[in-house]
């Protein structure tokens, strides 16, 4: 049994290594991507009218000005309020040509404006293939949890697919790994002193006196002989990290599968174990990208009826943004204070409005619901450390160097191990 188990992690780990290494480097550094990207690119977030007496324009006329000057995109997203000092983002998608049925090209889905004037300050395309400092942060976000594998046949979640089960290979790998450093249980026999004698009694008689216990074989798992060989070291370090933070590689490889297979896999067990609250999002099928939805409500009625529904429902939080899912039909407006888009993890309160009848079609509210809401609703928030805040953030970035580092280890033992095989059997092949 133990040998096929070490015939799954060998395959199990050259599965994922690449991905894992790249997905670890980059979850070290995306962590902190707001704070990082506003470092590499201040002319897009910086405000340009330092003026204290230049109030901000209204976030829904900044969108009439940002679709008055190109009618091929539609905004998806804002936020209501702009950071003091800071410019107002928009998140824009193209809309539908009614001349040719498809989507009209746009170089851009990211724009920056200054919030006093409603001037162009900024564009680029959140997640596109480069290197360069406007880009820089987005692309490692967009690489981390898809591996930026393109759209196909009219879908854009092939890679988020494909990272979704290479963390369902890493979620199984982890309980193989971790079975592996146990101690081996002993059958064979070996003679002392021409008595057969079990492996455990070799271990008593060279313990000497002290007779070794079961923790006593296992705990070397634990430890790095640091005074050891390159090789020695490696090995150990491939096995401590992995032992030591095993709890914490469990919970970021089920989150990864919980966020990139959520409605493929994870909705549909919980469904069958536990209560689970219809959410109008997750439980809807998704129109094709090039047959978007064009809501007959508009963004000022949505927000409007959400406010009302918020006031029902006694909710103190201000609606801090809104969001069209055109895929979907459906807005999303969030509450949160100005500021706090960014520092809560996608923990907040927000309402779902129809966009065909202005209908309010659910929601989701942080800490509420069904056991299984709130396992759904942790998911990220897990994942990305911020639900400890920002110690939990700067533990998440240690785990991505781990994770990279566990990836490397085991490539260097399955090469160094490979080796050894082939030299055994050019030599058996010698003798023969």
């Amino acid at each position: 049994m133990r040998n096929a188990f070490v015939v799954v992690h060998r395959w199990a780990g050259l599965f994922t290594a690449v991905f894992l290494f790249v997905a670890g480097v980059t979850g070290a550094v995306i962590s902190w991507d707001h704070e990082l990207d506003e470092w590499l690119n201040p002319h897009l977030f910086d405000a340009r009218i330092t003026d204290p007496q230049a109030k901000p324009l209204p976030a829904l006329q900044l969108v009439e000005k940002l679709e008055a000057v190109d009618p091929k995109a539609k905004v998806t997203y804002f936020t209501l309020a702009t950071e003091p000092g800071h410019t107002a983002e928009f998140s824009v998608e193209p809309r539908l040509d009614p001349a040719t049925g498809q989507l009209h090209a746009l170089d851009y889905n990211q724009v920056f404006l200054e919030p006093s004037t409603g001037e162009i300050v900024g564009k680029r395309y959140w997640g596109q293939i480069s290197l360069d400092s406007e880009n820089l942060l987005p692309f490692l976000y967009k690489l981390h949890y898809s591996m930026h594998i393109p759209e196909f046949n009219n879908i854009d979640r092939w890679g988020v697919w494909f990272m979704g089960i290479v963390g369902i290979v890493w979620l199984f790998d982890c309980f193989v790994g971790f079975y592996l450093t146990l101690p081996r249980a002993s059958r064979r026999n070996v003679s002392v002193a021409g008595a057969a004698v079990s492996d455990a009694t070799l271990d008593d008689l060279e313990a000497g006196p002290r007779r070794r216990s079961w923790w006593h074989r296992w705990k070397p798992a634990w430890q790095i002989k640091l005074n050891a060989s390159a090789y020695r070291i490696n090995f150990d370090v491939h096995r401590a990290f992995g032992l030591w933070l095993w709890l914490m590689l469990f919970i970021v490889a089920f989150t990864s599968v919980s966020m990139n297979l959520g409605n493929e896999v994870v909705r549909p067990i919980l469904r069958s174990i536990s209560s689970l609250t219809p959410d109008a999002f997750d439980d809807r099928t998704p129109a094709p990208l090039n047959e978007p939805i064009t809501p007959k409500v508009s963004y000022a009625a949505a927000i409007d009826l959400a406010r009302a529904e918020a006031l029902k429902r006694n909710w103190t939080e201000p609606a801090g943004g809104a969001f069209y899912g055109a895929q979907y039909g459906l807005y999303a407006i969030l509450f949160f204070a100005p500021g706090e888009e960014h520092g809560n993890g996608g923990m907040q309160k927000m309402l779902f409005v129809d966009g065909n009848d202005g209908a309010i079609v659910g929601g989701r509210i942080p800490w509420e619901g069904t056991a299984a809401d709130i396992f759904m609703q942790m998911q990220f928030p897990l994942h990305s450390g911020r639900i400890a805040g920002l110690p939990g953030r700067v533990v998440l970035s240690i785990m991505g160097i781990v994770v990279a580092i566990l990836s490397a280890t085991g490539v260097v033992i399955w090469f160094k191990k490979r080796a050894a095989r082939t030299t055994a059997k050019r030599r058996a092949a010698i003798a023969r």
